[in-house]
């Protein structure tokens, strides 16, 4: 049986709830979901929206990228020290383009001279609300800072900078696991000879 539309759509669901059940930088809810004849009970971690941006330096053909310590990465993989684009959430009533600004500025000292608009996805919404909006953002990569990131958010990044063949062959190698790197770099594969083009179109918007 063939679906012509692929998109996601509203459900008529009853959600009773939620019921607080702890958590810390992140709200932790149970809730009692009835769907058609069937009830049972799921949790969601709520963390709302975020945003995630691949920086691109268009000139020296560079990204840069980000490491800092991820506990999910350590207890899963014993490779806590991650390779990451900047990102983070979105502060309440922030506009998404504003909070990858001040994401870029926080995480490696830069601010984008050309920000474009990708795409958005949710990386697990099974167990989570986190809604992700991608960027590209253009920079001067030789303006990188060696530390950054936001000490009110206990927050220690290390930006580095990376000619964009040598990510791409880390990527291709299975090297990096970061879930929102790896989608945008397989973006970046998949557009680089586009790039010049995408950013002079989102400048002109």
């Amino acid at each position: 049986m063939s679906d012509p539309d692929l998109s996601d759509s509203a459900v008529e669901v009853e959600l009773t709830g939620p019921e607080n059940r702890g958590g810390g930088f992140y709200g932790y809810e149970r809730y009692a979901v009835k769907l058609d004849d069937a009830t049972f009970q799921r949790d969601a971690v709520r963390i709302g929206r975020v945003v995630v941006i691949l920086l691109v330096d268009l000139d020296r053909d560079e990204v840069v990228l980000i490491r800092q310590f991820r506990l999910g990465a350590h207890l899963a993989l014993d490779k806590g020290d991650m390779v990451e684009v900047p990102a983070g959430r979105v502060e309440r009533d922030e506009n998404v383009a504003d909070a990858a600004r001040r994401e870029c500025q926080e995480e490696t000292g830069l601010v984008p001279q050309i920000l474009v608009p990708l795409f958005d996805l949710m990386p697990s919404a099974g167990s989570s609300d986190e809604h992700m909006f991608f960027f590209l953002g253009i920079v001067d990569s030789s303006k990188v800072l060696d530390r950054a990131g936001a000490a009110d958010e206990q927050e220690d990044t290390r930006p580095f900078r990376v000619p964009i063949d040598r990510v791409l062959k880390a990527l291709n190698a299975g090297k990096l696991h970061y879930g929102a790197a790896v989608v945008a770099l397989q973006w970046l594969a998949l557009n680089r000879e586009h790039l010049r083009e995408i950013a002079e179109a989102g400048a002109a918007r």
